[in-house]
């Protein structure tokens, strides 16, 4: 089965979204969604404990390029996601991206070019875009 695109399914959550039409609302809900993702990878961490966190701080040097403390740098995570937290992460992800998509159908902005232009700006700017 072939994955919609874009437009699709920004069609398909245009005519979904019901109950929660309002600019405020969309947006409230978006913020929700996305503290939901976070509560997923937590529980993840530490109900589960199929993944496990070992932050510390970064360690960087003058003397590395960027290219090469990309190499250095770790995201503090070891483990996999089990087959339960990965559908419950996959889950929370996608109602966040439906109601991103409802902010986008309300501004009327179409997805498709939110992820084109970001995806330019990242081939263009390469490794300087989030530094």
């Amino acid at each position: 089965m072939n994955a919609p695109t874009m437009e699709q399914f920004q069609q398909q959550v245009s005519e979904l979204l019901l109950r929660h039409r309002s600019l405020l609302d969309v947006m409230s809900k978006l913020g929700q969604s996305s503290a939901s993702v976070n509560r997923a990878v937590t529980k993840a961490v530490t109900d589960c404990g199929c993944i496990e966190l070992n932050a510390r701080k970064q360690h960087y040097s003058d003397e590395l390029n960027l290219e090469n403390a990309k190499e250095t740098l770790v995201n503090h995570l070891s483990g996999a996601l089990c087959e339960h937290c990965n559908e419950v992460v996959k889950s929370e992800l996608g109602r966040n991206l439906f109601y991103m998509t409802a902010l986008c159908n309300l501004l009327q902005i179409q997805l498709d070019e939110v992820v084109s232009e970001e995806y330019n700006k990242c081939s263009t700017l390469g490794l300087f875009n989030l530094t």
